[in-house]
């Protein structure tokens, strides 16, 4: 049996080093530590912090977490991430991602997601990269394994739509051919 989550939320954490000289927050199931001190969760919690970037990520969570191939579900929500960094796409077992009220800006980012296969749940509203045309349909394009996207469903016709926008935007890429010869 897991633990509750590891909550680092509201820490005013600037840097993954600083995370590591935190305290978790308690909550109402108290935390289950190994003998080394570490905690059995699948959940981490990093959100509304001021994280510009996730140096150091494994090493803090291996600090915290038993078994970091476990985790299945991480919460950056309301931090200061300008990028996606590649360091999640290594925790294969993770099913929710929340990146909601962050700074990312461009919308290839969600390109290095595709190597997540588990992920069902998928948060990315409140960032510029939700300006986008066609954001909605890109996402769900690049991830059709997902279930819900920024908290809301994905439907049939979701997916439908996605496909079709995912076969338009890719000839949209195609370079044209030049006929004068």
């Amino acid at each position: 049996m897991y633990a509750p989550p590891l909550d680092l939320s509201f820490k005013c954490i600037n840097s993954m080093t600083g995370a590591m000289a935190e305290e978790p927050r308690t909550g109402l199931r108290r935390l289950q530590h190994t003998p080394e001190g570490k905690v059995c969760s699948r959940v981490l919690r990093l959100n509304n912090n001021i994280l510009p970037d996730l140096s150091g990520f494994n090493e803090a969570i291996d600090h915290f977490i038993k078994d970091t191939s476990q985790l299945s579900w991480i919460d950056l929500s309301f931090n200061d991430l300008s990028t996606i960094d590649n360091v999640l796409t290594q925790y294969k077992n993770l099913r929710v991602l929340y990146l909601h009220g962050n700074s990312i800006i461009t919308l290839g980012e969600v390109d290095k997601l595709v190597a997540l296969p588990n992920l069902l749940s998928l948060t990315l509203h409140g960032n510029p990269m939700e300006n986008e045309k066609g954001y909605r349909n890109y996402v769900m394009s690049a991830l059709p394994q997902l279930k819900t996207l920024d908290f809301s469903a994905v439907t049939k016709q979701d997916r439908v739509t996605a496909a079709i926008w995912r076969r338009g935007f890719n000839q949209q890429k195609r370079p044209k051919r030049n006929f004068d010869v």
